[in-house]
């Protein structure tokens, strides 16, 4: 079992962590339930909630490989969510499931400053996106059905956008088209009534201006599209999308003549053994798409054409069930993926997956969180290491 090691005293005095070796990563995670514990085996009976960020070091040459170096507590009634770096690398987001708050870490100091964001508007906070000047936030709210906005220089909140579709979960932004996507996902309170549908809202005013289907299937399809990201470097603009329950890929490419998007299904995943896709990620040219399946836990590669709307699936990894967010080395040497997915039953797994992206193999486990009966929820690697791959 890998030590949890909490150094405070190097943190107080502003003394960076320095070892031998070392890439740091970010993660935020919750108690694994009760039932979970029993199928670990593990003897900790009812324990109180407990929430944290923590760093850790996933350098596997490294002499503090797994140990945990700064553990940050949360509220235990937060649900913290998602992590997410803005444009520049000098804060982090962390979205909240529980309370409609988003906190925001400022990483260019040491100890970080967490600000906590009040966004009264904002029930179930999910994704958040950046302009691409840096200086407003945009956060999907799947309770309440809106996307709030923020300025990202001060952070606070400046203003809420009603949604056109009901349960916006994943969003991309695309201001060269004056473009924003929203996801409807699901009910955030039950998973159910699933959405078929992408918005299509005017980025600079939030003004709805239309609906995309994204199902072959007749309605209601329950298909759950959840995330959605824009290909690097595609021209014309395509961005791609998980259906979570549908169990496929699709695209919307930008029609400059029509002034909207035309939408194709781009992979289906029926037949290869994988369900539940979540995450999407690309490489900086365009050229190669990774997306993790949650059911049972893989990552896949895939080739993009040069359309940028098809692919070819080259290459499909085991990981761990509740394969959700990975995170890539600047080096292009590795890839983490977090293995845990909303605590859902066989998507809980708790572990994360270290992948050697030149051999294409896993070929480690990281089983800090899971050995202490924590669930890590996102991860994210610290600014020396990290390659947004697309996001």
């Amino acid at each position: 079992m890998k030590s949890i090691v909490l150094v405070l005293v190097i943190c107080l005095l502003g003394i960076p962590v320095v070892g031998k070796a070392e890439i740091l990563a970010m993660s935020n995670y919750e108690s694994k339930p009760d039932d979970s514990l029993k199928e670990l085996k593990m003897p900790f009976g009812t324990q109180t909630r407990r929430e944290g960020i923590a760093i850790f070091d996933v350098d596997p040459e490294s002499d503090t490989y797994g140990d945990i170096l700064i553990d940050i507590p949360l509220p235990s009634d937060l649900v913290a969510h998602h992590v997410f770096w803005n444009r520049d690398h000098t804060k982090i987001y962390l979205t909240a499931l529980g309370k409609p708050e988003l906190r925001v870490i400022d990483m260019t100091q040491n100890p970080y400053r967490v600000k906590v964001i009040d966004v009264p508007d904002c029930e179930v906070g999910e994704d958040v996106v950046f302009s691409e000047d840096n200086t407003r936030w945009y956060e999907t709210c799947m309770g309440s059905s809106v996307v709030v906005m923020g300025d990202a220089v001060n952070d606070t909140y400046t203003k809420t956008i009603q949604s056109n579709v009901p349960y916006p979960h994943g969003i991309a932004i695309h201001e060269g088209i004056d473009r924003m996507l929203v996801t409807s996902t699901v009910r955030a309170n039950d998973l159910q009534d699933a959405g078929e549908v992408i918005g299509v809202l005017e980025a600079s005013t939030g003004k709805p201006l239309s609906q995309i289907r994204v199902s072959d299937k007749p309605s209601p399809s329950g298909e759950a599209p959840v995330e959605i990201v824009w290909v690097p470097q595609s021209d014309p603009p395509v961005a791609w999308i998980t259906n979570m329950y549908g169990g496929t890929l699709w695209t919307l490419t930008w029609n400059s003549e029509k002034g909207d998007f035309e939408a194709d299904k781009g992979f289906d995943f029926a037949g290869t053994g994988a369900g539940v896709p979540l995450e999407i990620y690309f490489n900086e040219t365009g050229t190669e798409m990774y997306v993790t399946t949650s059911n049972p836990g893989k990552m896949h590669f895939f080739d993009l054409g040069e359309d940028k709307k098809t692919v070819s699936l080259t290459k499909t990894l085991d990981t761990a069930g509740g394969a959700h967010h990975v995170a890539f080395t600047g080096d292009g040497r590795y890839a983490y993926v977090q293995n845990s997915f909303i605590n859902l039953p066989g998507m809980r797994d708790g572990s994360i997956s270290v992948v050697d992206m030149e051999s294409r193999e896993v070929i480690d486990t990281i089983n800090t969180f899971k050995d202490n009966g924590l669930n890590p929820n996102c991860i994210v690697l610290l600014s020396d290491w990290n390659d947004p791959m697309g996001h």
